[in-house]
């Protein structure tokens, strides 16, 4: 969340940076936000003035009390000024949960560099690869995962609806190899800690991150438990240090990890409804990062080349997509999207997003660091980025690789993990 003292003392350029994401109910959030500020202050100083009378006058009454003297009136007036301090305590707890319910849903400042407006103004700032040439006999991924053998989507709509796929075969052998593939790269190439996080959090820990109370619908929660499947690991990853702070030697933190993610996509009713392309259940590996503030606009551009990397090495052209504020993520102060051509629906399709949070989920997760030993504690800038996610990286794979005789050809990095240079019918 944003610092309220930010919002009360640079009010103008918190005002400007939001202007930036093309939302016009964000300004009147930031009025209200300082309005209700303004009146918690004068609650507060009130009721410190009027508890400061009533142990005034608690010295007085007993020392009335004591010479044999009359305090009946001082004992009236403290009966009113106890029932006024109730009733200002309660007008300040509700200025206070409007306050903290409004910090919640006010989105991330954009860094200057990003440009404004929605998804439209979105920057194109690099392409590597060439696209597979457009021929007759290409074929979508849903048509070459059946003729495979290798994609189940009705038996996956039959056991959970539509939008959880079963990969069999070599379509489930090519999921595992690529996720071992981009692991081992995360880990041994660019220095990650490998972690295996819980697939259920609580709603802190949905909270910490930005996905609560925003994106709730597009969540799956078990009531019962009060627990939510995770949409990304970037959730139980960021939310492992909250309510910590970070030794001066513990910076930077970066983890790698698998999961399955989980995402009822309630938003985009309707839309991509065929194949890999959305889904309710999907396998990725994240990347998260833990850094001091003044490292973090460098430590973005490092994670999306990392991103990157995984891409060239599979062979698959891309394009990298700076998103305009109103496109980004809540949490999110600067994003870049990696997006792969689908011949099969002739769109790029995002695989990665990769962001840098700035100080905003630390401040809701409590996440702070020490510059020195003693020193007052910070907090951190966290980062996020996905390394890659699977579906749309196996329909580039499929929609890139297959050959004129229905073969698909696997790109030389999946070799080793696959045992075959190509995937055949059963």
């Amino acid at each position: 969340m944003l610092d309220l003292r930010r919002i009360r003392f640079e009010t103008d350029a918190v005002r400007e940076q939001l202007a930036k994401r093309a939302d016009p109910t964000l300004a009147a959030s930031v009025d209200e936000v300082i309005s209700l500020d303004e009146e918690r202050r004068r609650l507060i100083q009130s009721v410190e003035q009027l508890k400061a009378r009533r142990n005034e006058a608690s010295k007085e009454i007993a020392e009335r009390k004591q010479a044999g003297e009359d305090a009946s009136g001082l004992i009236r007036e403290m009966k009113e000024v106890s029932a006024r301090i109730a009733e200002y305590d309660s007008q300040l707890s509700v200025s206070e949960a409007r306050i903290e319910q409004l910090l919640l849903e006010i989105p991330n400042t954009p860094i200057l560099a990003v440009p404004s407006g929605d998804e439209s103004a979105s920057q194109h700032v690099r392409s590597w690869g060439s696209p597979a040439e457009p021929a007759d006999w290409r074929k979508p991924h849903w048509d070459l995962g059946a003729a495979l053998g290798i994609v189940d989507l009705e038996r996956g709509a039959k056991v959970a609806g539509s939008g959880f796929p079963v990969y069999v075969g070599a379509g489930a052998r090519l999921a595992r190899a690529l996720i071992n593939f981009m692991l081992d790269v995360h880990l041994r190439e660019h220095g990650y800690l490998e972690v295996t996080p819980p697939y259920l959090v609580r709603s802190q820990t949905m909270l910490g991150t930005g996905q609560l109370p925003k994106l709730a619908d597009d969540a799956y929660h078990v009531e019962s438990d009060d627990l939510w499947l995770i949409p990304t690991a970037e959730v139980p990853l960021t939310n492992l240090h909250g309510g910590e702070v970070f030794d001066p030697d513990d910076l930077p933190r970066h983890y790698a990890s698998y999961t399955a993610c989980f995402r009822r996509e309630a938003g985009a009713a309707g839309r991509d409804t065929r194949g890999l392309i959305r889904v309710h259940q999907f396998d990725k590996v994240e990347l998260v990062r833990f850094e001091r503030p003044e490292d973090s606009e460098a430590a973005l551009e490092e994670l999306i080349g990392q991103a990157e990397k995984i891409l060239q090495c599979l062979g698959l052209a891309y394009r990298v997509i700076l998103l305009a504020a109103g496109d980004m993520a809540q949490s999110s102060a600067m994003t870049y999207d990696l997006e792969v051509w689908s011949p099969g629906v002739e769109r790029w399709l995002e695989v990665s997003s990769c962001s840098n949070c700035t100080d905003y989920q630390a401040r809701r997760a409590s996440i702070r660091f020490r510059r020195e030993r003693g020193g007052k504690p910070e907090f951190v800038h966290t980062l996020n980025g996905s390394g890659l996610a699977l579906p749309r990286t196996i329909i580039a794979l499929l929609e890139n690789g297959q050959c004129a005789d229905g073969t698909i050809e696997l790109p030389e990095a999946l070799h080793p993990y696959m045992g075959c240079t190509r995937i055949e019918p059963v």
